[in-house]
């Protein structure tokens, strides 16, 4: 196992034969712990490309605070809506601003929803429901962030205090927060020795089975610590409880001696390790944001002033306070480190469209954790957005049954090798003998056949990316991309093509 991970840093195919692997925590901690911190950002970053990873980068926008008025908390949510990304609800805020109104914490949840339609990702979630802590909590200026790391215990002897009766009085609603959630979160940090931190496992193992009864993502938290026994205790507690995400804390949460090396390493682990593919950091300082995005980051949790990852994300010590606007700061910091392609950078509602289009197109019964080959199809996105919606909202042309059903022929070509194609392949497969793969991208179209080949009975034939050609040796063309754009675009060279977005013309089926 060490020597492939090694060889994983510069062969592609290699990373390709580790991702399909059966590998332990510890194998993995152990190789990568000795990697280079430029060769662990490398395997990363291998592990971010499709399909071995999720490539978007993305923000999760924390939009409460206890002590937030209700306007304000609605239009932080519009806003975030209005940008496309995913609203972390901390569950005890929402139920803190629902009280001082009057309200019940599940009405103000609802009524969030009634204005958004972005995935819901609720975090401090227990046994009877959204966590209530008491003021010294909940109104916590964030002094460890602000002094700066390492710190065992909180500076001030705080400890995870809850306000359990108050947390009782609601618990017929609990099932109902569930039931709005795109995913929940589950807090493994007093697993790893961080019990002052964190509700018990017996309790996170409560939330994590609520989750999976309902099908919504779970993303399990855990912090870096001093970079060895602590991730492999988070690791394999995640995979046990059926993880689908890893979230990372780092800032104060990092007591490693070279907190950056630890970090990026942290991250190439998750990255090879991560079931849904998706590896997120919440707390991180500004350093940490940066390496981390070098090697191979998903997601920063941010918010806006008093939440409180709006003043640990991105901010360094001596300047990471609660009042700050983390948000605007986290997009510029991901801007400066990752250069976009065909995504926007970081990740907005063009994107979020676009996979809710996916999901539509491929049918939930095909996607993550289902799969073809050796691969799921889709990632922990697709649960969290199949959640939301923004999935019901979109419309299609054609799923891949309808293609299956209605497409005669001997040979079907799909423009596009990402995962969409993938589940129109396995709705055609001994429906038509032949299906061609075309796709810009020569890494995609490789793999995507390989894949299929293994997974497929019917023929599986590459293009070398010439959908001209692709489309002149079969009897029916299908454009496979649910990017508006993208699809627009490639409709115009091929106009006998089928698309699958209403808006963009195409051949009808």
């Amino acid at each position: 196992m060490h020597d492939l991970v090694k060889e994983s840093v510069d062969d592609m195919d290699a990373a390709l034969e580790l991702r399909k692997s059966k590998k332990s925590v510890v194998d993995i901690v152990d190789a990568v712990s000795e990697l280079k911190t430029e060769e662990a950002m490398k395997l990363g970053m291998n592990f971010k490309r499709f399909p071995l990873g999720c490539d978007l980068t993305e923000i999760l926008v924390g939009t409460c605070a206890s002590d937030l008025t209700k306007q304000d908390l609605i239009g932080n949510c519009i806003l975030t809506n209005m940008i496309g990304a995913s609203i972390h609800v901390c569950a005890y805020a929402f139920a803190d601003i629902a009280e001082a109104y009057g309200m019940r914490g599940i009405e103000i949840l609802k009524e969030i929803r009634s204005v958004t339609d972005v995935p819901l990702d609720i975090d401090h979630f227990g046994m009877y429901g959204p966590m209530r802590f008491p003021r010294e909590i909940t109104g916590c200026p964030g002094q460890c962030y602000l002094q700066g790391p390492p710190f065992v215990e909180c500076p001030r002897g705080r400890i995870h205090l809850r306000l359990f009766d108050r947390e009782k009085e609601n618990l017929d609603e609990k099932e109902e927060w569930v039931k709005y959630a795109a995913s929940l979160c589950i807090n493994l940090i007093g697993e790893q020795g961080g019990e002052g931190h964190a509700a018990s496992i017996r309790e996170m193992k409560d939330v994590a089975a609520l989750a999976r009864e309902y099908g919504k993502g779970i993303l399990a938290i855990m912090f870096v610590g001093e970079g060895y026994e602590d991730l492999i205790v988070g690791f394999e507690k995640a995979l046990e409880m059926g993880a689908d995400a890893f979230v990372l804390e780092a800032g104060p949460f990092n007591r490693s001696k070279n907190r950056l090396d630890s970090f990026a390493k942290a991250v190439a682990m998750a990255r090879i390790l991560v079931p849904g593919k998706v590896v997120a950091t919440n707390g991180a300082y500004e350093d940490e944001c940066r390496i981390g995005l070098r090697a191979g980051l998903n997601a920063i949790i941010s918010g806006f002033p008093k939440n409180h990852h709006g003043y640990m994300c991105g901010y360094s010590p001596g300047t990471a306070k609660r009042g700050n606007f983390g948000v605007p700061r986290i997009i510029k910091i991901i801007q400066d480190e990752i250069k976009g392609n065909s995504t926007n950078v970081p990740a907005q509602r063009r994107e979020l469209e676009a996979i809710a289009r996916a999901i539509k197109v491929s049918g939930i019964g095909n996607l993550y954790p289902n799969k073809i080959g050796w691969s799921t199809v889709g990632d922990a996105h697709w649960v969290c957005v199949a959640n939301s919606p923004v999935y019901e909202r979109m419309n299609v042309t054609a799923t891949a049954e309808d293609l299956s059903r209605d497409l005669g022929g001997a040979s079907v070509a799909l423009l596009g090798g990402r995962f969409t194609s993938w589940a129109i392949a396995k709705e055609l497969d001994g429906v038509v003998d032949e299906i061609v793969i075309s796709d810009v991208d020569p890494w995609v179209e490789r793999v995507t056949i390989e894949t299929l080949r293994e997974g497929l009975k019917s023929d599986i034939v590459g293009a070398n990316g010439n959908d001209q050609e692709a489309s002149k040796q079969a009897d029916n063309t299908i454009i496979t991309s649910t990017f508006s754009d993208i699809a627009g675009m490639m409709a115009k060279k091929i106009p006998e093509a089928i698309t699958l977005i209403p808006e963009i013309p195409g051949r009808a089926l």
